[in-house]
C-alpha cells in the first residue's frame, strides 16, 4: 500500500475518511477557496468529476484559508458555496493548512512527492495533484490551470 492510502482527512461533515477508501481510483486533490478568483474552477472540477466518476475518477476538495484569507467561513459557509453555488457533488473536507508547520498530512505528502516550482510549498488556492489508481502521485497542476486543460492527463491516468 502506498503512503497516500495510509493518510486520513476529516470530511466537511466531520467524518474521518481514509484515503484507502479511494484505492483503485484516479484522484485529483485540490486546495480550494470560496472567495478566490479561481473559485469558478469548482464548476469545471464538478464537470470532470461528473463526466468520469463512473470510470473511477474522484475529486477531493480541501478548503484552505492561507492565501489572502479567501476561505474565512466555517463548514456551513463552505458547504453553501460548494454545494449550492457550484453544485459540487465530489467529496469536500474540512478546512486545512497546506503550507507551514500545521500543513495537513495529505499536502505534506503530495508536496514532497511533487514539489513544483516553489519546492515544497503551494503557491496559491486551486493547486491540483493527480494521483494514479495505485496511489502514486502523477502530476501537479498550477492554480492557473483550468480543469478542462487537465483532461488529457486524467484520461491517461484512467487508461481511456
Amino acid at each position: 500500500m502506498t503512503t497516500f492510502y495510509q493518510l486520513t482527512a476529516t470530511s466537511l461533515s466531520g467524518q474521518l475518511i481514509s484515503m484507502a477508501d479511494y484505492a483503485g481510483k484516479v484522484v485529483l486533490v485540490v486546495n480550494t477557496a470560496s472567495h478566490c478568483g479561481f473559485t469558478p474552477q469548482y464548476g469545471g472540477l464538478e464537470a470532470l468529476y461528473h463526466k468520469y466518476a463512473a470510470q473511477g475518477f474522484v475529486v477531493l476538495g480541501f478548503p484552505c484559508n492561507q492565501f489572502g484569507k479567501q476561505e474565512p467561513g466555517g463548514a456551513d459557509e463552505i458547504a453553501q458555496t460548494c454545494y449550492i453555488n457550484y453544485g459540487v457533488s465530489f467529496p469536500m473536507f474540512e478546512k486545512v493548512d497546506v503550507n507551514g508547520i500545521a500543513a495537513h498530512s495529505v499536502f505534506r505528502y503530495l508536496k514532497g512527492e511533487l514539489p513544483g516550482i516553489m519546492g515544497g510549498r503551494i503557491k496559491w488556492n486551486f493547486t491540483k495533484f493527480l494521483i494514479g489508481r495505485n496511489g502514486e502521485p502523477l502530476k501537479r497542476f498550477a492554480p492557473t490551470t483550468p480543469p478542462e486543460k487537465m483532461e488529457p492527463a486524467i484520461l491517461t491516468a484512467l487508461g481511456i
